[in-house]
């Protein structure tokens, strides 16, 4: 199985450090539950929901790259199914320096064969640009995201999609703990060729 995955809040736990950061610019008593709420569904609308100036967000985007990789940890169990995927590839928009820095930290470089990072170019989420970028390089089987905006790509290029941690409408399969992909896969699974790849790897 070849998959598509989002970065921040799907790889990687970021949005607690992230929701702490808005809170202390801010300097408002927000809770950060609530600012996490709202960055759930994009930094864009997290921004404008609570009126941001320009300098506050230079200040939050300042302090996120001085964020240590042990800040920002991968989710339990998500490494198994790296390592068990055929391919594995990242479209996030968070800058391809930091993207790179904390899968080098985490000696991760050898599970992922394509990235498109935040400064390459392409059209943010949810437009399917870069989707069919990486789809046509490395015929994707499964988006995963923890957004909305991660998954609508994928089901606009008609591919299987599962939203992590978030149960908004529209995807083919929700997942709230990693260690449970490998005995819901058959849920997400193409083809029989993806289900014996899986079988003959010791997962099913």
């Amino acid at each position: 199985m070849n998959i598509l995955w989002d970065f921040d809040g799907t790889l990687f736990n970021t949005y607690p450090a992230y929701a702490a950061i808005f809170k202390d610019v801010m300097e408002e008593d927000k809770a950060e539950e609530e600012i996490l709420t709202y960055l759930k569904v994009s930094f864009t609308h997290a921004v404008k929901h609570f009126k941001l100036s320009e300098s506050q967000i230079r200040e939050i985007f300042r302090r996120e790259e001085r964020l240590l990789p042990e800040q920002t940890p991968p989710f339990p169990h998500v490494e198994n199914i790296l390592s068990a995927a055929n391919k594995s590839v990242i479209m996030t928009h968070k800058p391809r320096r930091e993207v790179e820095s904390i899968i080098k930290h985490y000696g991760w470089e050898r599970y992922f064969v394509d990235l498109v990072a935040g400064d390459d170019g392409y059209a943010r989420k949810p437009d399917p640009e870069s989707y069919l970028y990486l789809h046509k390089r490395n015929q994707i089987d499964l988006v995963i995201g923890d957004r909305e905006i991660d998954i609508i790509p994928g089901k606009l290029l008609g591919i299987k999609t599962c939203l992590f941690q978030n149960n908004t409408p529209g995807a083919d399969y929700y997942l709230w703990d990693y260690r449970d992909f490998f005995k819901n896969i058959h849920i997400l699974l193409n083809s029989n060729r993806s289900w014996l790849e899986f079988k003959m790897k010791g997962y099913l």
